[in-house]
């Protein structure tokens, strides 16, 4: 089909075209120039070097250093109370009283029964005297009448007679000892039994073995009491007859368990000096208390392959109370020149932990590092940063390995941290 258009002018068409083509090709090829990723705000801080205690976390219960059931020694009726449930008690302060009149009575009985036989003593011994005269009277008239017999005087007769006479009278000598002896045997058993009495009245007023906090008291004024037997082999567990259970809470105990195979550590660590140990309370975890590990039990539990250590710890306010759970580090000695960077600095990747360094042009180094125990708000580097180098703390999500990142200033300071720039 022809067409309406002259050739000319359909010529010029296309050129207009064409050149419309090439300057939106232009304009194209303008609007798209070289992209450069901006530097990433970041956070750093300054690594730092310094001396950091090498440590070992547990689990504690707090145990009082004495506890202490008070139970009576004699049977009786208490009379009196002379404490109040929950006071502080020092040693030697009266406790209880049981009515002390049947031991009174049994005193003054056994006093009685001293004085009687001290006086059937002295009788024996007047006994004893007279019997002795009269022995010696016989022995010089046997010794005068054999010379007299030898000599022909008197008869032989009257000798022997005279002999059987002192032999009799010899004895009763012997008797008269043996009385005056079992009189002296008896004047003692009274007096033991003075000694006894005196000691069971004692009993009667109970007094307080050791300072210590008192608990409860499981007996009233009125209650009858009687000596109970040995004492529980559970320490924990309240005897029957028991009155008041006394714990001393100062200083305290600590009672914690490691795992065996910490245990050459510690030993070595205990050979080479004292341990020390940081106590803490769950709800006051900013608050610690300094002790010394005193104790390491002597054989490893084979159940759990745990071990035993106590820590004694002051406690003169009392924050420490028996049964409660603390938490406990236990210093093992102290790490000379450790470098030291912020906990917000560690990342983890799949090959491990990692801290971005700012070098100084600008461009953040992804380094691996060995990480040691953390030190408050810090950690210790053990392998991977040198003390000087900056480390990111913060922005790491907008940083990539070996970009370039712009270094802002923290919103708040934290002073427990390590120098921030």
């Amino acid at each position: 089909m022809k067409s309406e258009y002259p050739l000319s002018y359909r010529l010029g068409i296309l050129l207009a075209i064409s050149g419309l083509c090439a300057a939106l090709t232009g304009c194209v090829n303008k609007a798209q120039p070289n992209f450069e990723r901006p530097p990433a705000p970041v956070v750093v801080a300054t690594a730092v070097s310094q001396d950091v205690s090498n440590y070992m976390d547990a689990l504690g219960k707090i145990v009082a250093r004495e506890t202490v059931q008070i139970q009576p020694q004699v049977s009786g009726r208490i009379t009196q109370i002379h404490f109040t449930d929950g006071a502080n008690v020092k040693k030697g302060q009266l406790l209880f009283t049981i009515d002390p009149r049947p031991f009174e009575a049994n005193l003054k009985q056994a006093q009685a029964n001293v004085a009687k036989d001290l006086a059937a003593k002295k009788q024996a011994e007047a006994n004893l005297a007279r019997e002795v005269a009269r022995e010696n009277w016989g022995r010089a008239q046997v010794e005068r009448y054999r010379t007299l017999v030898e000599q022909g005087v008197v008869a032989k007769e009257q000798y022997e007679q005279l002999r059987a006479d002192y032999d009799s009278l010899k004895a009763n000598s012997e008797a008269a000892r043996a009385a005056v002896h079992s009189a002296d045997e008896t004047v003692k058993a009274d007096n033991a039994a003075i000694e006894t009495t005196k000691v069971q009245l004692s009993y009667c007023f109970i007094h307080s073995p050791i300072d210590g906090r008192a608990g409860q008291r499981l007996v009233d004024i009125g209650n009858v009491v009687n000596p109970g037997g040995p004492g529980n082999s559970d320490s924990n567990a309240v005897s029957s007859n028991a009155l008041l259970v006394i714990e001393r809470l100062n200083p305290i105990y600590a009672d914690f368990t490691i795992s065996q195979s910490n245990l050459s550590a510690v030993q070595e660590q205990m050979r080479a000096g004292r341990l020390s140990a940081e106590v803490r309370l769950p709800d006051a975890p900013n608050d610690a208390v300094s002790g010394q590990l005193t104790f390491i039990d002597n054989s490893v539990q084979t159940e759990t392959g745990q071990v035993t250590l106590r820590a004694t710890l002051p406690n003169p306010d009392q924050r420490f109370w028996p049964g409660r759970f603390v938490n406990i580090r236990l210093l093992l000695g102290t790490v000379q020149g450790a470098v030291l960077v912020p906990v917000s600095a560690a990342q983890m990747s799949a090959a491990g932990s990692y801290v971005y360094v700012v070098k100084p042009d600008s461009t953040a180094e992804q380094r691996t590092v060995n990480l040691g125990q953390r030190q408050g708000d810090l950690i210790v580097v053990e392998k991977g940063v040198a003390a000087g180098e900056k480390v990111v703390i913060n922005g790491q999500l907008g940083v990539t390995p070996n970009g370039k990142v712009a270094i802002e200033q923290p919103r708040q300071a934290n002073p427990t941290t390590a120098t921030t720039q």
